[in-house]
Parts: C-alpha cells; sequence; structure tokens
C-alpha cells in the first residue's frame, strides 16, 4: 500500500514540476529568459486550462494551472491604496482585522505636485502594500483626461493635459513594477465621464483622440513599459473598448508594441466574438453581462470561457488567438505571482505615512492669500473657528472601488486641535449624509438649519475662521457611477461660506475635492486652499501648510474656470456632454482645458498651472540653443522672498505659423526646483522634434512643419514670464 502511494505520488511529480531532461521545467526555472518559459508553458497547457487563465475565477483572481505549479493572479483595487479584502465571491468585506491600510493621496493631488521624484516615491510605497497584502495586480493609475469638471472619477486621474499626466505617471508605473507588483493603467481610453459609462460612444475627431487622449498612455507603454492595461466601458466607432480591435490591437499592441495583458473593467466584456478577436486578454467582472443575478451563472460562462472553447474546438477561432491571450497571461504571471524577486512589502509603516504626508503637502495648492493671512500667526487671534463637515469626515470612504479602509487618518480639526489646543472651536455647518454608492443620501432640512445657525452663532465671536469643506466621495460628487450635477458646491456652502465671511472678514477658506468648481464668494474671503483628497495624513499636511511649517508648492493640473459652461465641452448641448441618444460628441477637439481658454481667450478663475507660495520668485530672461532638431531652454530663477520655497518652471511651445489650427501654445516639459532665500538656480528644459509635431489627419501620422515656434517660460499658463523664439528645419 506504501508502495503504491509513493509511486502515485512520483508520478504526479514527473507530470508537474519534473522534466526528464533538466529535473526542473524551463517555465519555473526564474533564472531563464521569460519568453522561453512562456513557449515552454504554453505547450504544457490544454485548451481547458489555457481558458481558465484568461477570465475570472473570482472576484479578484484569475485561475492559474495548478497542475504546472503557476500560480493565480491576485488583483484588487487601487491606486491610492490596497482596497478592504472582500469575500471571493461577492462585494461584501470579508471582515478580516489585518486589512487596513494606508490612504494615499488622490492621483490629482499627484499632479498637483508636478514632481516626477514623488511620483516614483508613491508607486514604491502603494506597491510594497499591495505586495505585503499579496496582491499581484493593482488596479491604477488611471490617466483618463479631465474633459468635464463634473467628471465622478476624475480625482482617480492627473488632470487636463497628456504631457503632464505622461511625465507623471511613469515613475509612478516604472517604482511599482520594481517592486514585482503590476499596475494595470486605466482607463483605457476616452472614459471621461461617469454617466452612461457602460453605454456611451465617444465620437472624437482622430486628432483629438491622438494629440490629447491617448499620449499619457502611449508614454506608459513605451517609457514605463506598463505590464497590465484596463479596458474602459464606453464605445468608440460602435465598439465598446473593452473588445475594440482598432483599440487594443491595432494600435495598442501592433502600434505601440503593449506585451503586456489588456484587462477588462469588471462587466466591460459584452461579447464573445468581439472580446476573442478584439484583443481583450482576461476578463473579469460581477456577472456575466453586468446585470443578471450572478447566481444564474458561474464563472465558466463568462464570454472569454465555456462560449469561447466552444469556438476555438470548432475552429471558428484559431488557437493562435487564444495562444497569444494566454503568453501574456503567463507574461504578467512571471514578472508577478511567479517572480522569486517580488518584494515581500510591508503595510502601515511610519515610512509610508511620511510619503503620504509628503505628497500631500506638495500637492495643496494655495489659490488665494489676502494680506498675507497664511500662514496663521497664532499670536493674532484668540478664538478661531473652524466650519465644515470636511474638517472631521473621513475622505478615505466612498468614492466606489477607491474606498479604502485605513488603520488611522487625522483629521483637519484634530491636527488644528494639536497645534493651537484651546483656541479651536468648532461648528460642523453642514451635514452631506452618508457616502453611499449609486445614491444620495437624504439630510432634514431642519438639519441643516439647525447645523447652519450654530455655525453663525459662534462666528459672531470668533476671530478667525477656517471653513473646511468642498466635494466629498458621497455619489454625485466625486464617486464611482455618476458625475455630479452641478458646477456650483452641495449641501448650502455657497450661501454658508458667504454669511461666514459677511460676519468676519478674516475667512480662510480651504476645500477638498478632485474637480474644479464655482466660487461666487470669492472675492469676500482673504484666502483660499485647494486639497484634493490628502488620504491619511490630511490633517497633519494641511496644518504643516496652514501654520508655514511648509511653504506650499502645488499648482493646478486642471483649470479653474468662472462658470460652467465655459468649459468647452458644455457648448454643444447635450450633444458635448453628457450624451445624446448615448453617444456624446466630442466637437471641441484638442481645446481641452487650458488649450480652449488660452488660445480663445476666455477669462478663468484660476488657470492651469497656477499656485501661490509664501515666497516670490523672480525669473530672468530665457535663452535657447540648438543642436540639430533638439533644443535647450535655460532661465535663471531666483527666491526673492524671505522663506526656501519650490517652484514650478512650465515650459510651454507655440507654432508661429501652421497650416492647420493649434493651440496657442501647450505644455511640453516643466521643473521643479527648490530654492533657498535669495538663492538663484539655472533651469535646463529640452525640447525635441516630436514636441513640434500635431497629428495630420491626411497622412495618420504625427507632422512637424518647418517654420518658426516660440518658448514660452511661465509659471502657469497666463503667467509668462519670458519668451524665445526659435526655428525648425526638415
Amino acid at each position: 500500500m506504501k508502495k503504491t502511494i509513493l509511486s502515485a505520488i512520483i508520478l504526479a511529480a514527473s507530470t508537474t514540476i519534473t522534466d526528464a531532461q533538466t529535473k526542473k521545467p524551463l517555465y519555473l526555472d526564474s533564472r531563464a529568459p521569460i519568453e522561453e518559459r512562456i513557449k515552454d508553458a504554453l505547450g504544457r497547457m490544454t485548451t481547458h486550462e489555457k481558458i481558465q487563465v484568461i477570465h475570472a475565477q473570482s472576484k479578484f483572481t484569475s485561475a492559474g494551472i495548478p497542475r504546472l505549479g503557476i500560480r493565480q493572479l491576485n488583483m484588487d483595487d487601487g491606486p491610492h491604496g490596497v482596497r478592504e479584502e472582500l469575500e471571493w465571491n461577492t462585494w461584501k468585506p470579508a471582515a478580516w482585522t489585518n486589512d487596513s491600510v494606508v490612504a494615499f493621496p488622490s492621483l490629482t493631488c499627484l499632479a498637483a505636485t508636478w514632481n516626477p521624484d514623488l511620483s516614483a516615491l508613491y508607486g514604491n510605497a502603494v506597491s510594497e502594500e499591495f505586495a505585503f497584502r499579496n496582491k499581484d495586480i493593482m488596479l491604477g493609475p488611471g490617466v483618463n483626461i479631465a474633459r468635464t469638471p463634473l467628471n465622478g472619477r476624475a480625482f482617480e486621474y492627473m488632470g487636463e493635459d497628456p504631457y503632464l499626466a505622461g511625465r507623471m505617471v511613469v515613475p509612478y508605473i516604472r517604482s511599482a513594477q520594481q517592486n514585482g507588483v503590476a499596475c494595470c493603467l486605466k482607463h483605457f481610453a476616452l472614459n471621461n465621464q461617469e454617466i452612461d459609462r457602460f453605454a456611451v460612444d465617444v465620437k472624437v475627431s482622430e486628432r483629438a483622440l491622438r494629440e490629447i487622449y491617448l499620449p499619457a498612455f502611449e508614454r506608459a507603454v513605451k517609457e514605463a513599459n506598463v505590464w497590465t492595461i484596463m479596458g474602459s466601458y464606453n464605445l468608440w466607432q460602435g465598439v465598446h473598448c473593452c473588445q475594440n480591435d482598432s483599440l487594443l490591437n491595432g494600435i495598442l499592441k501592433r502600434e505601440w508594441g503593449f506585451d503586456g495583458a489588456v484587462v477588462s473593467d469588471w462587466s466591460g466584456v459584452t461579447d464573445t466574438w468581439q472580446a476573442a478577436t478584439g484583443g481583450m486578454d482576461i476578463e473579469m467582472g460581477s456577472y456575466t453581462d453586468g446585470k443578471l443575478k450572478e447566481s444564474e451563472y458561474t464563472y465558466d460562462d463568462y464570454y472569454l470561457a465555456r462560449p469561447f472553447e466552444r469556438l476555438i474546438n470548432e475552429g471558428k477561432i484559431p488557437m493562435s488567438v487564444l495562444d497569444d491571450k494566454v503568453a501574456r497571461v503567463l507574461r504578467t504571471m512571471f514578472r508577478t505571482s511567479m517572480n522569486p524577486d517580488k518584494a515581500i512589502g510591508n503595510q502601515c509603516s511610519e515610512a509610508h505615512y511620511d510619503a503620504c504626508r509628503r505628497i500631500a503637502e506638495e500637492g495643496i495648492v494655495l489659490l488665494r492669500n489676502q494680506k498675507d493671512i497664511l500662514p496663521i500667526d497664532a499670536s493674532r487671534y484668540g478664538r478661531i473657528l473652524v466650519v465644515g463637515e470636511n474638517a472631521t469626515r473621513s475622505l478615505t470612504e466612498g468614492g466606489g472601488s477607491s474606498e479604502l479602509k485605513t488603520l488611522r487618518d487625522i483629521s483637519p480639526l484634530e491636527a488644528l486641535r494639536s497645534l493651537y489646543g484651546e483656541k479651536i472651536d468648532y461648528a460642523k455647518g453642514y451635514d452631506s449624509g452618508r457616502p453611499l454608492y449609486d445614491h444620495v443620501d437624504k439630510v432634514k432640512p431642519e438639519t441643516l438649519a439647525r447645523l447652519k445657525a450654530e455655525a453663525l452663532e459662534k462666528a459672531s465671536t470668533a476671530d478667525l475662521i477656517i471653513f473646511v469643506g468642498g466635494l466629498n466621495k458621497n455619489h454625485k460628487q466625486d464617486c464611482e457611477n455618476g458625475d455630479r450635477e452641478s458646477y456650483d458646491l452641495s449641501f448650502g456652502q455657497n450661501e454658508l461660506i458667504a454669511e461666514l465671511a459677511a460676519i468676519q472678514k478674516n475667512t480662510i477658506v480651504v476645500t477638498f475635492g478632485g474637480n474644479p468648481y464655482a466660487m461666487p464668494w470669492l472675492d469676500r474671503i482673504q484666502a483660499l486652499v485647494h486639497c484634493w483628497y490628502l488620504g491619511s495624513e490630511s490633517g497633519t499636511a494641511l496644518t504643516d501648510v496652514l501654520s508655514g511649517k511648509i511653504c506650499p508648492s502645488g499648482k493646478l493640473p486642471v483649470t479653474f474656470a468662472r462658470n460652467q459652461n465655459d468649459y468647452p465641452c458644455f457648448h454643444y448641448g447635450k450633444d458635448g456632454y453628457p450624451g445624446n441618444g448615448k453617444e456624446v460628441r466630442y466637437d471641441e477637439g484638442i481645446y481641452v482645458g487650458y488649450r480652449h481658454f488660452d488660445t480663445r481667450g476666455v477669462k478663468t478663475l484660476f488657470p492651469f498651472g497656477f499656485g501661490l507660495s509664501y515666497t516670490t520668485f523672480k525669473y530672468g530672461k530665457p535663452t535657447i540653443t540648438a543642436d540639430g532638431n533638439t533644443w535647450q531652454v535655460t532661465v535663471d530663477v531666483t527666491n526673492t522672498g524671505s522663506r526656501e520655497g519650490k517652484e514650478i518652471v512650465q515650459l510651454y511651445i507655440g507654432d508661429e505659423k501652421s497650416s492647420i489650427d493649434r493651440p496657442k501654445k501647450e505644455l511640453k516639459s516643466f521643473a521643479k526646483v527648490s530654492l533657498r532665500p535669495g538663492e538663484t538656480k539655472t533651469v535646463t528644459m529640452r525640447i525635441t522634434e516630436q514636441d513640434l509635431k500635431f497629428w495630420d489627419e491626411t497622412s495618420h501620422d504625427w507632422k512637424a512643419e518647418p517654420g518658426k515656434f516660440k518658448a514660452y517660460v511661465c509659471a502657469s499658463a497666463e503667467d509668462v514670464r519670458g519668451t524665445v523664439g526659435f526655428s525648425y528645419q526638415q
């Protein structure tokens, strides 16, 4: 009996992890080239095993090959932290006690730092938490362009400019993947609104697609070698992006050379044939079509499961199509779950909280500072009143898939009380209800009236008011699966701010949120600070800036317009946004964000690239030198104030005469420089031939025309500090 059992064990081993010639299958040899390992593993798999690895087996895993000792892929939502563990096959929390994490700042906050070094720090820290939780794929970051200020998911992205988003996402991805955790860049592509996100068909010009909506994705593929990419829900050219042959096979894989796996957004696949032939590699989702109860279907009923296997076995789709998908999945496995050098990682370390705070501090943007009321000189005030729900509300809750379960969150009120002690009083002022997904919690009018009255009464005896409000992660605020309904702040905040400022002129407004908003009260307040979402160290970072411990250095990655209708997407009625008959037209073309405001001469509240400091900077006269079709622009920057600070020098390029309509200028480089009082540094920025090109819809390629160009050295899109001309000859 013992001999029979032993023989069975030896036989099993010989068919799984032993090879007669090498004693170890090549695919299990981590020292062997990955492409050889893929070829070896692929040759050992049955058709059914191949099918199993290209679709979900639970809410957040896809299958491995147990017979061959190849581990499954574990995924989880990001990119601001690891999502709370869920049950295997439901959206219910698994009720673990060891899945609390650090909430890192939102990606809009990261973009507002304009600091690629902090992006690398972010990618390293957050991926260490994913590795510690045994996750192989982090679902993020996102680089969809901020086309509308109402997009409920804009806080997960990196602003309105493709160059800024691309420049900031590359170090994030590189740093994260060095730890053996795959980034899953999302949402590819044209996912710029949450309204009708499952069905809206985006009509966009070829030029706008190439110049605005694809460059950040392309940069992530070509410069960061991102390992996985998530398809988007919406349609392009009448086909869902999760099964769009032109997008996934044509542009992403063949043109850009992407060698990783395309992962569907959850329930983003709608058709077996299109998904199979259209470039989708791993189908994930809650149920087969996202609508029917999951008990009616199993994971084997997914579009890329049994239905696809049937087409393969019947010879209707060649095996080569399946093999390409499996090869991409295996490549991902060998880079992550089967990577012996994958980081062990750690969770909630002080180093991670420090990274969170540093990113938050540099992402905070000072927008207004009359009479230098900031930084706060506490000796001038006897009683400081903090008003606003966001002073105490956890902004790591809600938002949809980005919701996080945190070990600690330091609120603004907590941090302000820690610094200023008994000087601080608090009034909530308004209430937005619970952070619910997919519907709004109603708050009784009498409750709102009582909270407002309490705040106004306390304001009458305050020497300084700090209002802490803005947006939150409720449905129809900054939340997945729903856009904002208005450009105004909700919950009566506009009226409350105006009335507080009428009582006490020393009023500072602090706002959180991932989108711009209207400010009818702006001229009545002394200071305005915008914070995005700052994560677990929210209160500490904000208080460090308000108190002057940190000199603010963030600048806007989006334009703050005076009115909602100033944004070009609203110029075309429902056709332009949110769509008419499940079709949305991007008729503004390339004129998104500052390209529109700058070129069309539309006045803004605060322009793209704007942000104040507690010190001042003087720019010298820029110079330019040429080396063939590469140019170097240099400019001296001097700190003329009394504090150490950081300035973001921005370089825009304009074509003086073109055969087609082009923006007045476009961002092509930037540098963040730290300066002590009185210190001068020379900033050098590079221009390449590619920076001069536009997308030619006749040749379907990038094109640069000979002629004269102008380089604008700026402190923001509207604050030109110097210009220098140069010529380009082919």
